[in-house]
């Protein structure tokens, strides 16, 4: 009894192990089978099998299936001739040293415009026009119009068109992005000048003085000295708002919206500053500092020796010609730009305190440098 309850131990065992080498060989054949498959999968499609790997690789940033020399991710708003006309055509504009310049212009301050385009052109600027009032033949007895970039919207702002047409990568050969209003007298500002001072001071983002006795004057930091090659900050006494002790613009390192300068660093974060719906601009100068790749105390200025005169002409809306009867016009459009205006300004800041307080990781960078600074001028 004990030898046949042994040999059907044995017998089951002997079973159990056959049963097992089988489904190794099974499990083998399938595996070799799968192998064979993938091989036979990634020599069929290759691009795919290096698609998986190029994504697997973080550093290595790919475009569709495009191999990285043929990428060009830039451009400019250089215009090209229809047909190659001598070698100077093939030349790589990026190296010709170009600067941008680019205008809100409606044909009303036709004057203006082209004496700013005249100066300019000599210095190896590149013009844009942005035709708010639609008007665009209007502009074709100037001399230089052909040879100018134009590009029409009815009734938008500068930095309307700024943030649809001057992306950064767009204007990334241009050293230099002017971003002006229409209505400066440049009798006494040299575009060449003018940047040879803003680079021997390291100025990132700048605009030339206002001349004070012919120019509508918003802020003080804006007016010319006339002893002065530059200026940073403003003492303003008789209003009390700006002190040796001021640290926070429009007090230092801040420059106006009518004619502001922007290097190319600067332009690429301030393009990122305009919001998209926000089309008035206004706030967006207190803030341009945090674009100004250092301390905006330093690297934002208000050049004296190169000055312009602000004319302070509304151009956006109109005032009605028809009158109610006590007087008062039927519609002021003027006034309700000037209304979404503020409205904006209010609407900018709040989404600048809920960026701030949503963004855990930032960290002012220029708040321990201006207590640093407060503390050295309470001890002395």
């Amino acid at each position: 009894m004990v030898y046949s309850r042994d040999a059907r131990n044995m017998k089951l065992l002997s079973h159990m192990l056959f049963f097992t080498v089988v489904m190794l060989l099974i499990v083998f054949r399938m595996t070799k089978f799968q192998h064979q498959q993938t091989e036979m999968e990634k020599k069929s499609r290759p691009f795919d099998s290096q698609m998986e790997s190029w994504e697997a690789d973080e550093t290595s940033a790919r475009i569709g299936y495009l191999p990285h020399g043929i990428i060009n991710q830039n451009s400019d708003m250089e215009l090209k001739h229809l047909w190659i006309r001598g070698t100077s055509d093939l030349k790589d504009v990026g190296q010709n040293n170009r600067k941008l310049l680019a205008i809100s212009v409606g044909i009303n301050q036709k004057r203006y415009v082209d004496a700013i385009v005249t100066k300019f052109l000599p210095e190896n600027f590149t013009v844009i026009l942005f035709h708010y009032d639609g008007n665009v033949n209007g502009w074709q007895d100037c001399p230089w119009s052909s040879g100018a970039i134009h590009i029409s919207a009815q009734s938008q702002t500068k930095w309307w068109f700024a943030k649809r047409f001057l992306h950064p990568d767009v204007v990334s050969i241009y050293e230099y992005i002017f971003l002006w209003d229409e209505d400066l007298g440049v009798e006494n500002f040299h575009p060449g000048r003018y940047l040879e001072i803003v680079k021997s001071e390291g100025l990132e983002i700048s605009q030339p003085a206002l001349e004070p006795h012919l120019s509508e004057i918003h802020h003080q930091i804006t007016v010319r000295r006339k002893k002065s090659k530059v200026h940073r900050r403003v003492w303003d006494r008789q209003a009390g708002k700006c002190s040796r002790d001021s640290e926070e613009p429009p007090c230092v390192g801040w420059v106006e919206g009518m004619a502001p300068v922007f290097s190319r660093s600067a332009w690429r974060c301030a393009w990122n500053l305009i919001q998209n719906d926000l089309i008035h601009g206004w706030g967006l100068d207190m803030k341009l500092g945090y674009c100004a790749q250092g301390d905006p105390i330093k690297k934002v200025g208000v050049v004296d020796s190169e000055f312009i005169v602000h004319q302070g002409v509304q151009t956006l809306g109109s005032v009605s010609t028809k009158k109610h009867r006590g007087g008062t016009p039927v519609m002021d459009s003027r006034a309700e730009v000037r209304r979404s205006a503020r409205l904006e300004l209010q609407n900018f800041e709040e989404r600048w305190l809920n960026a701030v307080k949503e963004d855990k990781g930032w960290v002012d960078p220029f708040e321990k440098t201006r207590k640093r600074r407060n503390s050295k001028h309470r001890f002395h």
